[in-house]
């Protein structure tokens, strides 16, 4: 039974509990506040140099430095997706459909597999975010039966027996809200992040593909 375990194991595991998900709150916290800076920072660059360029051939031929970032990475999909659509000579299935279709589909894969890249660690913010409240609610419960135990053991009411185990099993609560808080708030700031890039991303696959098709219209004239 519950109550034949010490209530300072009961407190104290439910103290480890909160510390590692709070270690693992701000090291997300950490990790994704870089990776979106870094994401937006690589994106500027890019965009200033791809859209300097004359044509797409010659902005194929950037450096490898300046493919970085998600639309980086985008712009690589579909400009290899023109390469290749151009030198097979008997179409596979692959390539069985309309153009635009077909370059709008491989641009949307690589921008789902980009907002998987973002959305990744926000689960577990959010996870964080709902259940460390009630993990600090749990070693507070238990605290408190453990209390009552030894109220009911020794036959004493006083603040003595009472104040202490009581005491610290409300502090359980207390750190699972503090814990919980930052969680939230990172997860819905990160997600706001997503959302704001994503549009980014589908901007520049709209683009992207007017600049293809326009260039395909004047190869073909």
């Amino acid at each position: 039974m519950l109550h034949h375990i010490s209530p300072t194991v009961i407190v104290d595991g439910t103290f480890y509990v909160l510390l590692a998900f709070s270690v693992a709150t701000w090291t997300l916290i950490i990790f994704k506040s870089w990776q979106f800076w870094k994401n937006s920072a690589w994106n500027r660059l890019f965009n200033s140099a791809f859209w300097a360029s004359a044509t797409l051939a010659e902005a194929d031929a950037l450096p490898a430095s300046a493919f970085r970032g998600p639309q980086a990475r985008i712009a690589r999909q579909g400009l290899a997706w023109l390469a290749e659509s151009r030198q097979v000579s008997a179409k596979s299935l692959k390539f069985r459909g309309t153009p635009s279709e077909l370059l709008e589909q491989s641009l949307f894969v690589q921008m789902q597999e980009e907002q998987h890249l973002m959305e990744s660690g926000l689960t577990l913010l959010a996870s964080i975010g709902s259940t460390a409240p009630f993990v600090g609610l749990f070693g507070t419960v238990l605290g408190i039966m453990h209390a009552m135990h030894q109220i009911t053991e020794s036959g004493s009411t006083s603040l003595d027996v009472v104040a202490g185990p009581i005491g610290d099993a409300l502090v359980a609560t207390a750190i699972g809200i503090a814990v919980a808080v930052p969680a939230v708030l990172a997860y819905n700031f990160f997600l706001r992040r997503v959302k704001l890039q994503r549009a980014g991303l589908e901007n520049f696959v709209t683009s992207f593909m007017h600049a293809a098709l326009s260039t395909d219209a004047q190869d073909k004239e």
